[in-house]
């Protein structure tokens, strides 16, 4: 496998939906012989979090969510790409715009929250599938899951 070969980007926030999308980058990433990397976006705004935490536990359980996934996704399979785990903090949408410079293909689950949080928020999906620099595939929802508020 290839370390210089562009890499398949996926995004991950906790929810099944976006392990679905983290089993199909796995199997793409090995299609095309490429790294994955795994990204978790995380925000902290101290005066704006209702719960105390601090930055660093905040990066902390952003990093134990990311290394959750790919223990789950992993499970059982033969092969597996070269993986980057990657906790970066910022807002969903802009860090996955971003870490999509350079990628061969940026992987995103479709929204899963509330419709009150997508029209209030915004889409993290919609954003990307608009700004990236990457291709963009978003994995569906299906009717056999419970669409699920993203952690």
């Amino acid at each position: 496998m290839s370390t210089t070969a562009n890499p398949v980007v996926v995004g991950v926030d906790g929810a099944e939906a976006s392990n679905g999308a983290l089993r199909w980058a796995m199997d793409e990433a090995l299609v095309r012989g490429c790294p994955l990397h795994v990204v978790n976006a995380w925000d902290f705004e101290p005066l704006a979090d209702w719960r105390e935490t601090t930055v660093q536990q905040a990066q902390a359980e952003s990093e134990a969510l990311i290394g959750e996934a790919v223990r789950a996704v992993s499970a059982g399979r033969a092969e597996l790409p070269e993986i980057v785990q990657r906790s970066l903090r910022g807002y969903a949408a802009e860090v996955l715009e971003k870490v999509s410079e350079g990628a061969a293909l940026l992987v995103v689950a479709s929204h899963t929250g509330h419709w009150m949080r997508q029209i209030v928020l915004g889409s993290t999906s919609m954003h990307v599938v608009r700004h990236a620099h990457s291709p963009v595939v978003v994995i569906p929802v299906t009717d056999r899951e419970p669409a699920e508020a993203a952690r």
